[in-house]
């Protein structure tokens, strides 16, 4: 019988309203003056300064950290750190969409550490080199649904000399609490509520499709897909549908469970793209999405069509496919990376850069520079 190794996420508190128990979740991880991290963009919205007043009403000296790019770079993380020590600060809520609960997770990560944040990238057993008495504990509180960093055990940060998307991994950058409050996302812009809904479809399909033996990441992606494909055009009608928020942010947290299996293509080409021109990370997977999925089609065709009977349709490729396409119409997500304003200047850097991806290994068939360049060119003329 095939061996493998499985893990699965921190407790959540799941549900309208749970945001109320953020001062219980912090004194029963030990953290006394927490430094919440979040981005420039949300520190200042009311979601974010109620959460701020319920921590000062209930006797916390909470310290604010928002210098964060949405697409985190290191010099992010090193004004963190550099807050963090200053203040006094014993632990983090990481806060917001996959920015700030990235560069919360890291901060916590390299409190306590001495050597630099790149001896800790997500290579080989690199992770051990970390003194574990120096990870901070860190609560993470969810503002969107997609990246499903709440669940994850690692941060994704931007090399600026490089401009090279690397992953900062630890065990025990595990989140100790997930606060999952769907209506802290009903205030998401539609371009944001559409992006990082992609996402969450991107990491459940491109888990579901990673070849190894993982039946119970298979199982969850499954039900992940089925829940974005439903639910994501009903948030987009319907912002304050706070059910169907609430089933969002399920997948989102169960993409990130799930992807410990592998992602592929789409990620290991939107990196690349995203640290170049600056694009929103989950509408460039979407973007990429249709045409990863005709590449692979002679590696995962058998498998997508289950998929697609699972949801209800005709179990073909074909039949899924067009669904992708049509939601993402419906959703207007740009169908080329031309209507996304990426050019073709820096074609062959890309595919350099997406092959040596640490996605790129999860690709249900090898992602040569040749394919990368194929799936790119499609990606660029909307040629599926």
């Amino acid at each position: 019988m095939t061996k493998a190794n499985w893990n699965y996420p921190t407790a959540i508190k799941f549900g309208p309203g749970r945001i109320a128990e953020l001062p219980e979740a912090l004194k029963s991880v030990g953290i006394t003056k927490p430094l919440l991290v979040t981005d420039a963009g949300l520190v200042n919205l009311p979601v974010t300064q109620n959460t701020i007043a319920l921590l000062k009403d209930a006797g916390f000296a909470v310290g604010v950290f928002a210098d964060v790019k949405p697409n985190p770079i290191s010099a992010n993380v090193e004004a963190g750190i550099k807050v963090l020590r200053e203040g006094g600060h014993d632990g983090v809520i990481a806060f917001g969409g996959g920015s700030g609960l990235d560069v919360g997770k890291v901060i916590a990560f390299m409190a306590g550490q001495t050597r630099p944040m790149w001896d800790f990238e997500d290579i080989g057993d690199w992770w051990t080199r970390a003194d574990p008495k120096g990870i901070f504990p860190i609560i993470a509180v969810p503002t969107t649904a997609g990246t499903g960093s709440e669940v994850g055990r690692a941060g994704v940060i931007t090399d600026e000399t490089t401009h090279t998307k690397k992953v900062i991994f630890h065990p025990l950058m595990m989140p100790r609490i997930v606060i999952a409050d769907p209506e802290l996302t009903v205030g998401m812009p539609a371009m944001i509520t559409v992006g990082t809904g992609m996402d969450a479809l991107a990491h459940c399909l491109e888990a579901y499709c990673a070849p190894g033996y993982h039946p119970m990441a298979d199982g969850i992606a499954l039900e992940g897909i089925r829940l974005v494909m439903e639910n994501l055009p009903k948030v987009v009608a319907n912002p304050g549908d706070v059910e169907a928020r609430g089933h969002m942010m399920s997948a989102a947290a169960m993409g990130a469970t799930a992807f410990q299996k592998g992602l592929g293509a789409i990620h290991a080409l939107s990196h690349p793209v995203g640290a170049l021109y600056d694009t929103h990370h989950g509408m460039t997977n979407a973007v990429f999405m249709p045409y990863v999925l005709a590449v692979n089609k002679p590696a995962i065709e058998t498998r997508i069509a289950r998929l697609a009977a699972y949801l209800g349709m005709a179990p073909t490729f074909e039949a899924f496919q067009h669904a992708v396409i049509a939601l993402r119409l419906r959703l207007n997500v740009p169908h080329t990376l031309v209507d996304f304003k990426v050019d073709g200047t820096k074609r062959d850097l890309i595919g350099d850069m997406a092959i040596v991806d640490p996605t790129a290994g999860g690709n249900p068939i090898e992602l040569t520079k040749a394919r990368a360049l194929e799936i790119f060119d499609r990606a660029m003329e909307g040629r599926v």
